[in-house]
């Protein structure tokens, strides 16, 4: 079947673009290899979204997919593993199967970034973990630590506060890097304590984490912990489009407020495109940017 728009992605750029593009009467595909929802699924609360005073990130991703897939966008849960462009058709690779449409939207957002030490990769899934959402339950009742000193690590420490007794919050500078509202409520819990300027060096452990080895303004030390979330930013993951598609020296999709990248066609939408400000709000927009502009192209050929 040759679709009038193939997504990459069913984050809230993806989705949402899926949303307007079934809304003007587009056939549309969206494939995604985890979980709809893409970062927002990870957050415990989402406050910042207009209109609505908190909802969970899980709530508010599985509203938006439902969204879709009422008004008939086809949902395929397969990673894209390739893409060619081939002038009047976009061809996508997801495993072993092919898809292609008229246009395509990348939104396949960002991925956490990894702490690159010592026992991450030997420990991943046994108290290593990028996601305190997703596996803080694991963890009930027990001494954690979060590495990172924005948003995310904030908010994981935060979430992770009301099941374990204490939470260690590692940043290796000064100061945090979180937004206000989220330090005054951080401020709230005294069983979040934080170490300032210290790094990890290595996750011990034999079978599962035990311990953390640190580095910090005068010595080195060891903190025991049954389980580590790290949250020290994130990173896109193009490489695959590029070529054909341009990238910043980020890694980012290079396109403006209107989504379009430099290949007729295609369109970026959401964190995989560069912009100053990656927010679920930003990401919704960029959504519906595409989507209208796919639309455009399709009424131009």
């Amino acid at each position: 079947m040759l679709y009038d728009i193939v997504i990459a992605g069913a984050g809230p750029a993806g989705l949402t673009a899926a949303l307007y593009a079934r809304r003007a009467g587009h056939s549309v595909l969206v494939l995604e290899g985890g979980v709809p929802g893409g970062q927002a699924v990870t957050t415990p609360h989402v406050e910042n979204w207009p209109g609505t005073l908190s909802i969970s990130g899980p709530d508010f991703a599985m509203g938006l997919y439902q969204q879709c897939t009422e008004l008939g966008a086809e949902i395929q849960f397969a990673a894209v593993t390739g893409f060619e462009d081939r002038g009047d058709r976009k061809t996508v690779r997801a495993g072993e199967q092919i898809f292609e449409g008229r246009t395509f939207i990348l939104a396949n957002g960002v991925r956490r970034r990894k702490l690159e030490v010592p026992g991450e990769e030997r420990l991943g899934g046994r108290g290593v973990s990028y996601c305190a959402t997703c596996d803080g339950s694991f963890f009930k009742g027990k001494d954690v630590a979060v590495v990172g000193g924005g948003n995310t690590a904030v908010e994981d420490a935060i979430y992770l506060s009301s099941i374990c007794p204490t939470v260690w919050l590692i940043h290796r500078r000064d100061s945090f890097t979180a937004q206000q509202y989220l330090l005054d409520n951080l401020a709230s819990k005294p069983n979040v304590k934080p170490l300032m300027g210290h790094r990890v060096l290595e996750i011990q452990g034999d079978k599962q984490v035990e311990s953390l080895r640190l580095s910090g303004p005068e010595n080195q030390r060891i903190l025991h912990v049954a389980g580590v979330f790290a949250a020290v930013g994130l990173i896109p993951d193009n490489a695959m489009f590029s070529p054909p598609l341009e990238l910043n020296e980020y890694g980012y999709v290079k396109a403006g407020e209107d989504c379009a990248t430099n290949v007729p066609g295609v369109f970026v939408a959401g964190d995989s495109r560069s912009k100053e400000l990656r927010q679920l709000v930003t990401a919704a927009a960029d959504g519906a940017m595409a989507a209208s502009k796919a639309g455009q192209y399709l009424g131009a050929r």
